[in-house]
């Protein structure tokens, strides 16, 4: 009975262990069972593959940071990193004639070389990690912003082929994740500099004392970094057809997560590539569920950071229980080939469940609803929230089974999101591209799977889209010009408060502003910049300006948000000395017009687009004839006439 007992423990134990050494991996088979029962669109074969191109880009960047926190760094810079080399790359490549070959060498170099910067200044400059790559996230950005001027850079179509496939269906971009992950998996376990990291991450002093130059060793892990980092931001860009200046905003906060619920340790001395690979594959596995399941982005990010903090609570936990470090090479003789075993488990248990559970879905294919997707650009400005409104509530009357997702500037994650609707075989798709230029690739997906597409307020270049429901960008910026050079008597100094750098709603706008302001050459522009659609930089930026321009009479902005923001800034001032113009006539905007502090808006009616995109994917669905463009008028709305504006 006593040794059933002990046997009985030992089990409990033996399992215990399994699983805690095995964290990342057990939840990344515990996610995928999941929604397999939760979503029928899951387990399909291009949906998978989706899963595996959405976690390449974050997988590679994760790859370097895992050098830098097995070494107890932390660099908060790859993502920025990567825009800059892929804009280095356009850049040269396009516009400067460079043979493609040397472009992109190029661009490994740009990686390097902030990779050395952040190196040196830890290293020789004593900067702790955090600051050093703090700064040079801000430097590689602004960088990126300037070569580029602030608008996306079209890829030589020779690497775009990074994005494309090879025989029709295996995507390249994973095969440059696992590549890159091999090369980071024998970094790790088979070189010298490897076993460094975990010498400088385990105990520096140590290191040191033992005869390892530290210094140049973080020169090397750092520039490893960077170089990772170049890779990455090709690969985007090439899904992308284009070098977006402020793409991979955010991404080093996801590749250090990937490393951390990988089992690394942010104190240092643990990490391994294949950790790595599984953490960046459960992020990609919960946003393409997510999205399959229709939850809300704003909930999805909360689902991560609690993975995030659970991921770190297991660390602590495996710690405290004296599980065995995940060190590259570590274990005694036949570690390797029990990892082996463990991971050839799990996936036979995976495969079995999975099978099993796909029987679950067999009927559920079919529904009476037609089902359509809407990829919004943000839902964090009020216009794109009224065409959700607007598309929701046309949807609900047509019993149309609407899904919405939440791009949040991102043209990666909008890519990503594109691709979940195309693999789910929805019957249309509705876009609110973020950029024009970076959706073309995923809509020409989604005509080649014969899924009607229909863009709604900004058109989708290099692609065919049945529908283009929009009011003109230029055309409202136009007229937004009209309206404060009429305002002034065609004379005075005015500022104009640009919208996010990149986007193609802020380039048209200020086409828009200055086609309009040449009827007025008495209108001095004395400032232009960019306030990111975003009320609180509008008040900031406008706070600024004013001390150098004090005698402003005007201000154009790109949007309400920044408008409201500028009003705040001129107090008593704003509708009285200072007349301000805005644009999109969102509720808190048409609420200035009557309060008379926002003498004007140019309305777009976003309800109104989002209403008519619903009915002409409707009209797709059912195979009837959709007008290739369909204009919604804008209307300068003024104290005079917006009591009867409705929107």
């Amino acid at each position: 009975m006593a040794t059933d007992t002990l046997r009985s423990g030992a089990s409990a134990g033996g399992l215990r262990r399994l699983l805690l050494d095995n964290g990342a991996l057990t939840a990344l088979i515990v996610l995928v069972i999941a929604m397999s029962a939760l979503s029928g669109d899951f387990l399909t074969t291009d949906n998978l593959l989706n899963v595996g191109v959405q976690a390449a880009v974050t997988a590679i960047l994760a790859f370097g940071v895992t050098f830098v926190i097995v070494s107890a760094g932390i660099d908060l810079s790859v993502g920025s990193v990567a825009a800059l080399s892929a804009t280095v790359l356009a850049w040269s490549a396009t516009s400067h004639g460079v043979p493609v070959f040397v472009a992109v060498v190029l661009a490994v170099v740009t990686g390097i070389a902030a990779g050395l910067v952040n190196g040196f200044l830890i290293a020789y400059g004593k900067l702790p990690p955090f600051i050093a790559t703090l700064a040079m996230l801000s430097v590689a950005r602004g960088l990126s912003l300037v070569i580029s001027e602030g608008s996306p850079i079209a890829f030589p179509d020779s690497v775009s082929h990074l994005g494309d496939t090879l025989g029709g269906w295996l995507p390249v971009p994973v095969l440059v994740m696992v590549l890159m992950g091999l090369i980071a998996a024998f970094v790790l376990g088979r070189t010298y500099i490897g076993r460094s990291m975990y010498a400088i991450g385990g105990n520096e002093e140590a290191a040191r004392l033992s005869g390892l130059r530290v210094q140049k060793q973080k020169l090397a892990i750092y520039a490893l970094s960077g170089v990772f980092a170049a890779v990455a931001g090709v690969v985007l860009a090439a899904r992308l057809s284009s070098a977006q200046p402020q793409a991979a905003d955010g991404y080093e906060l996801d590749a250090i997560a990937a490393v951390v619920i990988g089992g690394a340790s942010l104190a240092g001395g643990t990490g391994k590539a294949s950790g790595t690979l599984i953490g960046a594959l459960i992020l990609a596995v919960l946003r393409n569920g997510l999205n399959l399941l229709n939850v809300s982005a704003f909930w999805q990010q909360v689902v991560i950071g609690v993975v995030i903090a659970l991921a770190v609570l297991l660390d602590t936990v495996r710690r405290k229980a004296g599980a065995t470090p995940v060190a590259a090479g570590a274990g005694g003789p036949g570690g390797k080939g029990r990892q082996a075993a463990t991971y050839g488990l799990a996936a036979v248990v995976t495969v079995a469940i999975v099978g099993a559970t796909s029987f679950l879905h067999n009927d559920s294919s079919s529904t009476a609803n037609p089902k359509v997707g809407l990829s919004l650009s943000t839902l964090n400005n009020p216009f794109f929230v009224q065409i959700r409104s607007g598309a929701q509530a046309e949807a609900k009357k047509l019993g149309v089974d609407l899904t919405v997702t939440d791009a949040q500037n991102d043209a990666s994650q909008q890519a990503n999101q594109l691709q979940n609707f195309t693999s789910s075989g929805l019957g249309a798709i509705i876009v609110n591209p973020v950029d024009s230029d970076a959706a073309s690739n995923s809509v020409k997906a989604a005509d080649k799977a014969k899924i009607p597409v229909i863009a709604v307020d900004r058109g989708v270049n290099n692609a065919r889209t049945d529908a283009l429901v929009a009011s003109d960008n230029v055309t409202g910026g136009e007229l937004a010009a009209k309206t404060i050079g009429e305002k002034l008597g065609g004379k005075g100094k005015i500022v104009i408060l640009q919208g996010q750098a990149g986007t193609s709603a802020a380039r048209e706008r200020a086409e828009g502003f200055t086609k309009g302001l040449k009827a007025y050459p008495g209108i001095q522009v004395v400032a232009q910049q960019p306030a990111d659609f975003d009320r609180t930089k509008g008040l900031d930026v406008m706070s600024n300006l004013l001390q150098a321009h004090p005698d402003v009479q005007g201000v154009i902005a790109a949007n309400d948000e920044m408008a409201l923001g500028a009003i705040k800034a001129l107090g008593s001032k704003a509708g009285k000395s200072v007349s301000v113009v805005g644009f999109d006539g969102t509720p808190d905007g048409l609420n200035a017009v009557k309060d008379g502090t926002l003498y004007a808006s140019v309305a777009q009616q976003p309800s109104q687009l989002g209403k008519i995109a619903v009915d002409n994917a409707l009209k797709a669905i059912d195979g009837k004839k959709v007008e290739e463009m369909i204009k919604v008028p804008v209307k300068v709305v003024t104290k005079e006439n917006v009591a009867g504006f409705t929107g």
